[in-house]
């Protein structure tokens, strides 16, 4: 499985939704997003995480001049049918259960719970005191920048032997001759399906947290 290594930080990171701390110089940048299902070119995606011994932080930083927001309301609905970006946390490969984290540029997040064959508990969040989510906009695309508390990873069994598995996705939608919108489905590992799936195992890769 791929792995991303998420440094350690020794302070707190303050989130901004700019991305713009000083601390995320001490990140890796993970650019490495495809979508094995359509031609079209990709723009710039990166993907940096970094953590303490009480937060996970995490930011993207999407290159779009032509971002889609579904401005219709502020439900799970507008959110699932808008560009956005997408964490989806496990405990196993059984994916049962699995957390997910859908996340547009305003930022809006669809946050809900998964077991396998994409049942989906949409009336589940996660706590709200563990999780905080911050964006902005300028004039090469957006960013995407949050934090979520380790106590509430481990509460859930995500953290193992200082490894989270991980799905790291975006969702990017084109406006069709017929004045629809479409997705494009970007993600990090290619689960190598026919058809865009990021809800199975093989979608996952690895996060670790390094000492």
């Amino acid at each position: 499985m791929k792995t991303y290594k998420v440094n350690q930080i020794t302070k707190n990171l303050n989130i901004t939704g700019k991305g713009d701390s000083s601390l995320w110089d001490k990140a890796n940048v993970l650019t490495d997003f495809k979508s094995p299902w359509d031609s079209k070119a990709i723009d710039r995606i990166q993907f940096k995480a970094l953590w303490d011994n009480e937060c996970f932080f995490f930011c993207f930083r999407v290159e779009d001049t032509n971002v889609y927001i579904d401005k219709t309301d502020n439900t799970k609905a507008s959110i699932n049918n808008s560009d956005r970006v997408e964490l989806f946390f496990r405990q196993d490969k059984n994916l049962n259960p699995y957390y997910c984290f859908e996340i547009d540029p305003l930022p809006r997040v669809m946050d809900f719970i998964a077991h396998p064959n994409k049942n989906f508990n949409f009336n589940w969040n996660w706590p709200k005191a563990e999780i905080d989510v911050k964006s902005s906009f300028d004039d090469y695309g957006f960013t995407v920048e949050g934090v979520i508390s380790i106590k509430s990873l481990k509460a859930f069994n995500l953290i193992k032997d200082n490894v989270i598995e991980t799905g790291i996705y975006r969702a990017k939608y084109y406006l069709q001759k017929d004045g629809s919108y479409e997705p494009t489905w970007i993600t990090w590992i290619d689960p190598k399906t026919e058809t865009p799936n990021f809800h199975i195992a093989s979608s996952f890769g690895l996060l670790k947290l390094e000492e």
